[in-house]
């Protein structure tokens, strides 16, 4: 094995400006077969963390919650004082016995059942984006497509007005993008006395979407109606209820997971198929592989680069001696192009079988709520470009997020293929 020091000093996973050229596909590489358990250096205030970069290990620390904490600090990178922390507290960041309280409340409202009624919807809001779309013949497939089709399904399932999706995606943007000048957050924007360190992310934006989801929820427990919001605010399980704080941090965050992740899917599940056509050739001709085509399309695209953990206590992980409060951080990017797990993973393969993608996370307590979401709206999505006999082709550069956090795409010209 290759001595890190001398060898991988070069490997940068976390300049921003790296992400926003190119996915770090070459530097995961050469950590999986050199220094799959890396020690990655990191600019004060920071202190570093482990980078985490074979399937099985990052299957390995999302099952091992005793050892590897979401709750002892944030799920990024950053890191906070523990007075911001519960500030900043959502489902995402803790552990049981608040992490279990919190999902037993909102989890039967993202079963597969659950999920299926909204299909219909769905797909209209689907048939309506492309038809809009495709009479123009040359659009944006990232604007006019990929990002108002998960915030217009969300907003309705959540029950907040539609014409506050472009409020709810620009605060979206901000939040998840604060490194990316095209999303640059307007601190002017918070009242006195609020500190961007006490809010996700940092970003103003996120007080706003708080303060947003507030209004909404306060109305909801007044006057509550047959949507999500309302039953956030009234569910009940074994006498537990969401505090302000927690309905308001899950407020929150399916706002963010609701637009960002499921639009960068979209948008990297259409460029593979452009890149590819002879895949959508494919799924037209058996269309029984839409099931397989869809989790590809997630493995593809791996909207989240990575999540954080810290290390509860002295541990050892291939032979790496791992410290109490380390972080340690599990790059899903590089999990799910593992060539020990997935044949040939840099091609797109709508056949592939088994596809053990970690598009939503390593399992474990936290695998992702919105996952039988995500899915319907990619095959809607996928079902009515089929039912149109669509094929599309690059009309211009693709324009990344700039970010270490999500592998976002702002704009990627599309035309009509004759």
């Amino acid at each position: 094995m290759a001595s890190p020091a001398e060898d991988l000093s070069h490997v940068d996973l976390i300049t921003p400006e790296r992400w926003e050229e190119r996915v770090l596909h070459d530097e995961f590489a050469l950590l999986r077969h050199e220094d799959p358990v890396h020690w990655h250096p990191e600019s004060a205030p920071n202190h570093g963390f482990w980078a985490i970069t074979k399937h099985e290990d990052v299957v390995a620390v999302s099952k091992n919650p005793q050892v590897f904490s979401s709750g002892e600090g944030l799920t990024m990178l950053e890191e906070v004082e523990p007075e911001s922390l519960e500030k900043r507290r959502s489902l995402i960041d803790s552990d049981a016995p608040l992490h279990q309280h919190l999902r037993r409340v909102v989890s039967p409202l993202f079963t597969p059942k659950a999920i299926n009624a909204h299909e219909a919807f769905a797909r209209a809001t689907a048939a309506s984006l492309l038809d809009a779309a495709v009479a123009q013949g040359e659009f944006d497939w990232v604007l006019d497509v990929a990002e108002p089709l998960p915030i217009t399904v969300l907003l309705n399932i959540l029950g907040v007005p539609p014409a506050d999706a472009e409020q709810m995606i620009t605060l979206s943007n901000q939040m998840i993008a604060i490194d990316d000048p095209d999303y640059a957050p307007d601190y002017d924007s918070l009242p006195p006395g609020i500190d961007p360190k006490d809010l996700p992310f940092g970003s103003p934006a996120s007080y706003h979407v708080f303060e947003y989801g507030r209004q909404i929820g306060e109305e909801r427990r007044s006057h509550p109606t047959d949507d999500l919001v309302s039953r956030l605010i009234h569910s009940e399980v074994d006498g537990d209820r969401l505090t302000e704080l927690e309905y308001c941090n899950m407020f929150q965050i399916l706002i963010l997971a609701g637009n960002e992740t499921t639009r960068t899917t979209l948008t990297h599940g259409m460029g593979a198929f452009i890149d590819n056509p002879d895949q959508l050739a494919l799924l037209r001709e058996r269309p029984e592989l839409m099931g397989a085509a869809v989790e590809e399309i997630i493995r593809w695209a791996t909207p989240v680069l990575y999540m954080r953990r810290t290390a509860l206590s002295d541990t050892e992980l291939r032979g790496k001696q791992i410290a109490e409060g380390d972080k340690v951080v599990m790059w899903y990017m590089s999990a799910n192009y593992d060539e020990a797990v997935f044949d040939d993973p840099h091609a797109f393969d709508i056949t592939r079988d088994p596809n053990p993608h970690l598009g939503f996370g390593g399992g474990g307590p936290h695998f992702c709520l919105g996952a039988w979401l995500a899915r319907l709206q990619i095959r809607v999505l996928l079902e009515e470009l089929l039912r149109r006999d669509l094929q599309l082709e690059s009309n211009g550069p693709v324009r990344r997020v700039r970010s270490n956090f999500v592998n976002g795409v702002k704009s990627m010209p599309v035309r009509v293929a004759r």
